[in-house]
């Protein structure tokens, strides 16, 4: 039987790659706080340890960068953040791009393990992330390694792969209308995986994300990899794990979404 699912859209960090995004954004704004912003820090809720990951789930990820940077400014009650949030994202982007060129992530086993099973279900896959700086860090990883590394045998994974080369469409980085929870992206993607909405799966870890799938009529997988599966599912998530190991790939090739059996 032919799955039913005709296309898998994969947001990047948090599902793909744990990139060094948290660490830009936490780093960038103390240093802004610490120096050039110096004479404002009282007039701010911020303190070196008040930028914790839950902040980072919350308030930025799954947003563009400048949504981001106002979104973390407005939080912190930072004054004219509108004005201030151009310096903040551009001193986070040169700093993120230090990050990636120095090997500052890693892919995460499971992810790559499991694009590779749904390739092979005959799954179409599509990255779909708002950063501008998806390419770079698809690009460093190399699927072949993984795969002779980790004993696993695929006809879609031929000698020199990339995981960036691996995707059959990537629409993350462009400049769309509506950033997430709209749904613009995730639609673009199926559209150019030449899949109907209702026959897309969605994997984000961002509650954004999930409420873009569900927005676009898509299916949605919550990834909780921040201890965040309450958020994940009250975003509408139709199945929340905390590794993608937890799916039911048997299932999914049945058009269904379920996690294994203990």
């Amino acid at each position: 039987m032919p799955a039913r699912f005709q296309g898998a859209i994969f947001d990047v960090d948090g599902v793909l790659v744990d990139s060094p995004h948290q660490k830009a954004w936490r780093e960038s704004l103390r240093e802004l706080m610490e120096g050039e912003w110096g004479g404002i820090r009282g007039q701010t809720s911020w303190s070196p340890g008040a930028f914790t990951p839950q902040v980072y789930q919350e308030q930025m990820s799954g947003k563009p960068r400048m949504s981001g940077a106002r979104a973390a400014l407005e939080y912190f009650g930072v004054p004219d953040a509108d004005t201030r949030a151009g310096q903040y994202a551009a001193r986070k982007q040169a700093m993120v791009v230090r990050l990636i060129e120095a090997g500052d992530f890693t892919a995460y086993p499971d992810a790559l393990r499991f694009i590779i099973a749904v390739k092979d279900a005959g799954i179409r896959t599509a990255a779909a992330s708002s950063s501008k700086n998806a390419a770079l860090f698809l690009r460093k990883i190399r699927l072949d390694t993984f795969a002779r590394e980790h004993g696993i045998f695929s006809p879609s994974v031929r000698p020199g792969l990339t995981l960036l080369d691996f995707f059959d469409a990537d629409v993350s980085g462009r400049d769309f209308t509506h950033g997430k929870p709209h749904p613009q992206m995730f639609l673009t993607a199926a559209y150019e995986l030449g899949a109907a909405p209702a026959a897309a799966i969605v994997l984000e870890d961002a509650a954004a994300g999930v409420e873009a799938a569900k927005a676009g009529g898509m299916a949605a997988i919550g990834i909780a990899r921040a201890h965040d599966a309450d958020l994940l599912s009250a975003a509408g998530a139709d199945i929340v794990v905390t590794t993608l190991d937890q799916v039911d790939l048997a299932a999914l090739s049945d058009g269904r979404l379920a996690t294994k059996r203990r």
